[in-house]
C-alpha cells in the first residue's frame, strides 16, 4: 500500500485497492500476494516492481535488461558482474519488497543454450518452446479435447520455431480445429 500510495492520491481508490489486497489469504498469511490471472495483480505488479525497474535503472544502468510482471532477465558478457548483480538483486528485492528469488529459477547460462524466458528459449535468431511448457500444453490439450484452447495454443506457438509441432497438433485435432475455424 506504501508504494500505491506514492502513485495514487485518490482516497476511494486507495481504499478499494487496499480491500483487494486484504482480501486474499496465501498459505495463511492475510493480504499477502494476490491470485494469478485475477486482473488487478497484473497492474499491480506492474507498479509494485516498478520500485525494482527504478532501482535496476539508477544503480545499474542495466542496457540489457527486461521483466514481464516478476520474471526478468539481465544480458550481459561478464559471468562476474552477473554474480555481483545478482547478490544486489537479491537483497534488494528481500529488502524492499519483501520478495525473494526462487533458488531453483536463477541461473547464469551462456548465449549458446538460449535464454529461458516466458515459456520460450531464446536464441540469437530462432526461438522454441521450453519443454515443460510444451507438455502442459500436450497435457492440456489432451484433457480438453482442445475445443477450447487449441487456437489459444496454435496463437502462442505462432511466436516460435515450432512448425513440427504445429503441424502435429493440427493432424492429432483436425477436426476440432475444423469446427471451430468455420466461423
Amino acid at each position: 500500500m506504501n508504494i500505491l500510495q506514492k502513485h495514487i492520491y485518490d482516497s476511494d481508490i486507495l481504499s478499494l485497492l487496499e480491500g483487494i489486497i486484504s482480501s486474499f489469504h496465501s498459505e495463511g498469511k492475510m493480504g499477502v500476494g494476490l491470485p494469478l490471472g485475477n486482473l488487478t495483480s497484473q497492474l499491480l505488479v506492474n507498479v509494485y516492481m516498478n520500485e525494482f525497474d527504478q532501482f535496476v535503472k539508477r544503480n545499474f544502468g542495466a542496457k540489457h535488461y527486461i521483466r514481464y510482471a516478476d520474471d526478468f532477465v539481465f544480458l550481459h558478457e561478464d559471468k562476474g558482474y552477473l554474480e555481483k548483480l545478482l547478490q544486489k538483486i537479491s537483497a534488494f528485492l528481500s529488502a524492499e519488497l519483501k520478495l525473494a528469488l526462487h533458488p531453483d529459477k536463477v541461473f547464469i547460462t551462456t548465449f549458446a543454450s538460449g535464454v529461458d524466458f516466458l515459456g520460450w528459449v531464446n536464441f540469437s535468431y530462432h526461438r522454441v518452446l521450453r519443454t515443460k511448457t510444451k507438455q502442459r500444453m500436450l497435457k492440456r490439450l489432451s484433457e480438453s479435447g482442445g475445443e477450447e484452447t487449441l487456437p489459444s495454443y496454435l496463437g502462442l506457438l505462432g511466436h516460435g520455431n515450432t512448425y513440427g509441432l504445429v503441424k502435429n497438433i493440427r493432424q492429432k485435432y483436425a477436426l476440432n480445429a475444423a469446427l471451430f475455424w468455420r466461423g
